[in-house]
């Protein structure tokens, strides 16, 4: 059951002093709408000063340093598991089996980056390898950028955060980042966290606020050298028009999808599609969004997918037994029923679900989805399984690359053939086989092509990559 309703009101840090304010604005819990706590609404003021810290901050520590920074959070984060995941719960309304994983992921962020703190990563070359050349050595370095802005969405309220803030501790990047206004208290929870762990106060803030002053804050500061933001299309591609000479690293969604071939194991296919499509209630760039199955498989496969769907619990997200809770709120089920409604009347055939109460869908079910149909076509952010028939491995692929979307993909097959074709003719960043899209590690690569991203990838490896930039060197060599 539900537990007992807290009430958290949490500051924003900036340069050491703590700014609650008289002006604050709500943080609801889903499931009920009910008020768990608030947040500070930052003037521009604010955010400029803290903008302007970060620019001006000392140099960052060294590496080891920033290693034990990271270490210290991450065992934080460990200690505090069990409230950090209610937190979560209380603001996304997502059920505590995701909100309990998000947490362990965050940890892995953390370890991850540490140890890419310690990692040096120069290189070293020989001048003397040509006619024109020197009896010299070339070295690289990496030194961090000036200063990084980051924006988060709301769909992981810890993790989001923590590869924006990991990365650039290990870089060494001084950082101010806004959380999304829907769900800002466990990103505000982390930055306390990383500065009670040693991080020096004034090169990093957490701010709280309207979105657009402080996105027009950031974008408009000319110490700003990296601007890495997951979100929207919309306003990810506002961002790369404004940002001009500076470095843009921008996660923008996916309608990503599952190949199910002709050889494919069915009840494995079905486990896929389902935990794919549903867990963290579909709110996942990298969730399944369509799933394109061979027409001669498509009727058994779905059978499956409709038994496994209906055995969800779909309920209180604090129960234990509960796999999916809500939507982010009442206007985003509302879209994805709308989305669902619309596709039924294309062609669609509703096997099971669709049912909304307030924030909470019963994950629907459809076979027979046409594959231009809006449910598919765009980045539908819900717990929905469509079922999308396609002749076979040709048609499959021309689907999969015929949306402005291009993030990850699943194919399930155990043919190499096929596997190979998906690998090289799928137009995305990701390609897993015999798993979802979204599988992945906290420190490879992440990141997509076409509206699914611009820049560097993602992923701390690529992150570090990102907030750094490559200095040479030479010396004589006798």
């Amino acid at each position: 059951m539900t537990a007992v309703q807290p009430t958290y009101e949490l500051a924003c840090v900036v340069g050491g002093e703590e700014l609650s304010g008289p002006d604050r604005f709500r943080v609801a819990y889903p499931y009920t709408g009910e008020g768990v706590g608030s947040a500070p609404l930052l003037d521009r003021a604010a955010i400029e000063r803290a903008l302007d810290l970060a620019a001006a901050s000392s140099p960052p520590p060294d590496r080891y340093a920033r290693a034990q920074v990271l270490e210290r959070v991450a065992a934080r984060i460990d200690e505090e598991a069990a409230e950090l995941a209610h937190m979560i719960t209380w603001e996304s309304g997502l059920a505590l089996v995701d909100t309990r994983y998000e947490v362990r992921r965050a940890t892995d962020v953390f370890r991850f980056a540490a140890a890419e703190a310690l990692r040096d990563d120069g290189s070293v070359f020989a001048c003397d390898t040509s006619a024109n050349g020197r009896a010299r050595r070339a070295y690289t370095l990496r030194e961090p950028v000036r200063l990084v802005a980051a924006i988060t969405p709301f769909n992981h309220p810890l993790n989001q955060v923590a590869h924006k803030l990991a990365p650039a501790i290990a870089a060494g990047a001084p950082m101010v980042l806004k959380p999304s206004e829907k769900t800002p208290l466990a990103a505000l929870w982390l930055g306390r966290a990383v500065l009670d762990a040693g991080w020096p106060e004034d090169a990093l803030a957490i701010v709280t606020g309207d979105r657009a002053e402080i996105l027009d804050t950031f974008l408009g500061h000319q110490a700003v050298e990296v601007v890495s933001y997951t979100g929207s299309v919309a306003v990810g591609k506002a961002i790369a028009e404004r940002l001009g000479y500076r470095r843009a690293v921008l996660e923008l969604g996916g309608n990503d999808p599952l190949l199910v071939l002709e050889d494919a194991d069915l009840d494995e296919a079905a486990r896929l599609a389902v935990a794919g499509a549903t867990r963290n209630s579909g709110q996942r760039c990298t969730a399944i969004k369509r799933i394109l199955a061979a027409r001669s498989i498509a009727e058994p496969l779905a059978e499956r997918i409709e038994a496994r769907t209906a055995a969800l619990v779909v309920g209180d997200p604090f129960s234990d037994e509960t796999e999916v809770g809500t939507l982010i709120d009442e206007g985003a089920a509302e879209v994805v029923e709308r989305r669902v409604e619309a596709a039924a009347r294309a062609g669609g055939r509703l096997r099971y679900g669709g049912a909304r109460s307030g924030a909470q869908l019963v994950p629907p079910v459809l076979d027979g989805v046409p594959a231009d149909s809006e449910l598919v076509r765009e980045e539908t952010f819900g717990p929905v399984v469509p079922i999308v028939p396609v002749a076979g491995l040709d048609e499959a692929i021309a689907v999969a690359n015929g949306t402005s979307y291009g993030l990850s993909a699943g194919v399930v097959s155990n043919d190499l053939a096929a596997i190979t074709r998906c690998v090289r003719e799928l137009r995305c960043g990701t390609v897993n086989v015999n798993e979802v899209p979204g599988y992945r590690t906290e420190l490879t690569p992440f990141g997509g092509i076409k509206d699914s991203g611009l820049g560097v990838k993602e992923g701390v490896l690529e992150a570090v990559r990102a907030m750094t930039t490559v200095k040479l060197f030479t010396l004589p060599w006798p």
